[in-house]
């Protein structure tokens, strides 16, 4: 009964994490950072046309009261006093969009997630009207490209198609909000005066934001399954030469500075297991992918450009389209789940290149976390492809326990030092590349023709 001793000893501090595909409740231990307890559940998505994908506010409000009242029984059960709870982080998934009633508290359309296409002829509307048609135009601003991506877009959209949305904005009843504004609302009292909110993580990510000023930016405001690779680039906005996006990373309290990072999105990549799960049935869970490509070992000359949504960083071709290619009669599912596996690793292994030529300085060793990474054969294959070390915590929930430190940093919370010297050590694993020098050949190649293979699929739309 020591472990519960201890979690039971001093505060504690709760994290939501609210991600694309499932919303999460963990509970953190504020002194030793042990995650005593949490609880899961799946978001539903629905795909109303093609390249739309929404998901139910509500049901997302819903999920959140769900998790935190299973991790607060579990809590009970294991003898812990919920009281202890001091703060709550939100973390959650960016640029997804929701618009509600401040009056009725009701949403006025499903949330339009992050890699939603709807809105690209808005997109291409917006990029005509730049001088010379630069996508590129506003980015000494907001760190970003115009893109389907990011949260204005998608709000240009409501108000011009959506009735109850422009009439709210009229008669100005419209609340518009990312993810975690929505929730902070709800818990926080709705609309018997719920906070409305950001942080300027979440708002860098609206494309109505300016990073160097840390404001909305008046002029902006006029026109009114993710895998994404972060580097920390401190106090000052690098500016990305190769197709990068530049963002807020974090600014932990009023008085205290900005830091900025370097940001690569890949727009596919737990979402490739749900394809082959769900579209195609190869899988009935995500870990038999695993299984499977470990039996072949090789994905026998099969190439996978899993661009379901267009290309995101570095290349930003919204119109790009997935394509499986370098097909023969020996080629079975094995081999197909082997190459999703691949593509995961390529996309991130471009984004790294791309950060490495911005920054100047390569990268040693990569820091990863989230579902994906319980999979050791694409941990593996990720250290080969990237022929650097790939080191993984033995608390894959690394998100949800920023967000919970962040929380309880707090100034008026202030139960979580994060003074290095505070901070208790991470376990960790770690992936050493176990390619041979002549075998950088084989990953320079596949690579190449992961690339080769995008321009082949840019454009089906015969004009």
């Amino acid at each position: 009964g020591c472990v519960f001793e201890q979690g039971n000893a001093g505060p504690l501090v709760a994290a939501i994490d609210q991600g694309t595909s499932s919303t999460r409740f963990l509970v953190f231990n504020a002194k030793t950072a042990e995650l005593l307890s949490h609880h899961q559940v799946e978001i539903n998505q629905s795909f109303p046309k093609e390249g739309w994908v929404e998901e139910d506010p509500k049901e997302i409000l819903q999920s959140v009261y769900e998790c935190m009242e299973r991790t607060c029984e579990k809590l009970t059960q294991l003898n812990i006093d919920i009281s202890n709870i001091k703060a709550i982080g939100v973390t959650n998934q960016r640029e997804t969009t929701l618009v509600w009633d401040k009056e009725t508290g009701e949403p006025l359309y499903n949330a339009i997630v992050w890699l939603d296409l709807r809105t690209q002829s808005t997109v291409e509307r917006l990029i005509n009207k730049t001088p010379g048609r630069n996508k590129n135009h506003l980015k000494h601003k907001t760190g970003l490209p115009i893109s389907t991506y990011f949260s204005a877009v998608k709000l240009r959209w409501l108000m011009d198609n959506v009735d109850e949305v422009a009439e709210a904005v009229l008669t100005h009843r419209a609340m518009f909000g990312t993810v975690d504004s929505w929730l902070i609302w709800c818990l926080t009292g709705g609309k018997s005066g719920g906070v409305h909110c950001t942080d300027v993580t979440n708002a860098s990510r609206t494309m109505l934001f300016n990073i160097h000023t840390l404001d909305w930016d008046p002029e902006l405001c006029k026109y009114g399954t993710g895998c994404f690779l972060l580097r920390n680039t401190g106090a000052k906005p690098v500016m990305s030469d190769h197709g990068l996006l530049t963002t807020v990373a974090y600014k932990l309290g009023r008085d205290k500075p900005a830091c900025y990072a370097l940001e690569g999105s890949v727009a596919i990549a737990g979402a490739v297991v749900r394809w082959l799960k769900d579209n195609l049935g190869i899988i009935q869970t995500s870990t038999e992918l695993e299984k499977l490509a470990a039996s072949v070992g090789t994905s026998y000359g099969c190439y996978f450009v899993p661009a379901f949504s267009g290309l995101y960083a570095p290349y930003w071709e919204p119109s790009a389209r997935g394509i499986i290619c370098g097909l023969t009669q020996f080629t079975n599912k094995s081999h197909l789940a082997f190459a999703a596996l691949e593509a995961v690793c390529f996309q991130t292994r471009e984004i790294l290149d791309a950060m490495n030529q911005d920054s100047g300085i390569p990268l040693t060793q990569l820091q990863v976390d989230g579902g994906m990474t319980s999979n050791r054969l694409l941990m593996q294959l990720q250290a080969d492809i990237l022929c650097i070390p790939v080191v993984k915590p033995s608390m894959p929930e690394t998100t949800a326990l920023g967000a919970a430190m962040a929380a309880g940093a707090a100034e008026g919370v202030s139960v979580w030092s994060l003074r290095p010297e505070d901070l208790s050590e991470v376990t960790s694993e770690k992936f050493e590349p176990q390619i041979n020098p002549e075998g950088k050949g084989h990953v320079t190649h596949c690579y190449l023709i992961s690339i080769l293979a995008v321009p082949i699929c840019l454009n089906t739309d015969l004009q």
